[in-house]
């Protein structure tokens, strides 16, 4: 069975660049331009996404 993506935008994105983030999927984290969604997903794996996530905190 495929789990739909649930897609959000973070609460700290401002509206001129934001990418929305489906990461309910165990296997798979998708990524997406809110602005033009019709470009297609990145989907990475969640290990790699959490080290990005945790670097970006950092800065």
């Amino acid at each position: 069975m495929t789990t739909e993506p649930n897609w959000r935008t973070s609460t700290y994105t401002g509206t001129e660049s934001c990418v929305e983030v489906a990461d309910n999927d165990p296997k798979s984290v998708l990524i997406r331009d809110t602005k033009d969604r019709s470009r297609g997903n990145l989907s990475v794996r969640p290990a790699p996404w959490a080290a990005f996530v945790d670097h970006a905190k950092s800065l």
